[in-house]
């Protein structure tokens, strides 16, 4: 399985993800036992993770970005996975990723379908392209009427896009400490062709098997990571040999 360690970037930081309610959003260092800071950089040194997503969240939210940031821990973290969410709306966004990230996100929260079925077509051949199907109270948040369908729909549909994986990001579930819904997670797993992974709800190493076990294939992980119930080691090569 494929775990990914989530770093959140608003204004310059890494911050604390709940529910999706942004502006509550705080340093993570406020809320982490592994972490006594909240700048990139030496969060990366700290975690020392081999692969890591990230949000560009003023992007996501249209208040600025943090590209250079996330420019110089590409130059610095060669070695490092990359998957980036830097709210992609439009195929210059998706330029501006490509020298950044291993895997670029497209969620529906800001990408339309077409843009996801026109992206996949341009750069599958060149970089991974994965869709994150954004979530609160499985109710799919987007502004493309087409995707205003249930979720289990969404993926099937997503199955004729050359993409490599669907994220199911589950917003309220984010840093809530709810868990996670196996069997939302067990039929999306039934209904797609690619790769499941599973953002939103992860509380414990057990979790983890669980969903392993029900196939899917990577989860993000940051408040359980955080306050200490999946051990850190989980995240640092060679325990991750996917990537």
């Amino acid at each position: 399985m494929r775990l990914l360690f989530v770093m959140d970037l608003l204004n310059g930081m890494v911050v604390h993800a709940e529910r999706g309610e942004r502006a509550k959003y705080q340093p993570i260092h406020l809320f982490s036992s592994i972490v006594h800071t909240s700048v990139p950089s030496q969060v990366m040194e700290e975690v020392r993770p081999a692969a890591v997503y990230i949000a560009d969240l003023n992007r996501l939210m249209g208040t600025g970005s943090n590209m250079e940031i996330l420019r110089e821990l590409r130059d610095r973290y060669r070695g490092v996975w990359i998957a980036l969410d830097c709210g992609v709306r439009s195929l210059v966004d998706i330029e501006d990723a490509t020298g950044i990230a291993d895997s670029i996100i497209l969620g529906t929260e800001t990408a339309s379908l077409a843009l996801i079925r026109e992206a996949a077509e341009r750069w599958s051949a060149s970089a991974s392209i994965a869709v994150s199907i954004d979530l609160f109270n499985k109710k799919v948040q987007t502004s493309d009427r087409r995707m205003r369908i249930e979720p289990l729909d969404l993926i099937m549909e997503l199955n004729s896009h050359q993409i490599q994986d669907v994220i199911i990001l589950e917003l309220d579930r984010v840093g809530t400490g709810r868990g996670v819904d196996f069997d939302f997670l067990a039929r999306s797993v039934e209904r797609s062709e690619h790769d499941i992974l599973c953002g939103g709800g992860v509380r414990s190493c057990e979790d983890l098997y669980k969903m392993e076990d029900i196939g899917v294939k990577g989860a993000l992980l940051a408040t359980a990571v955080h306050n200490g119930t999946i051990p850190v080691s989980y995240l640092r090569p060679p325990s991750i040999k996917n990537f």
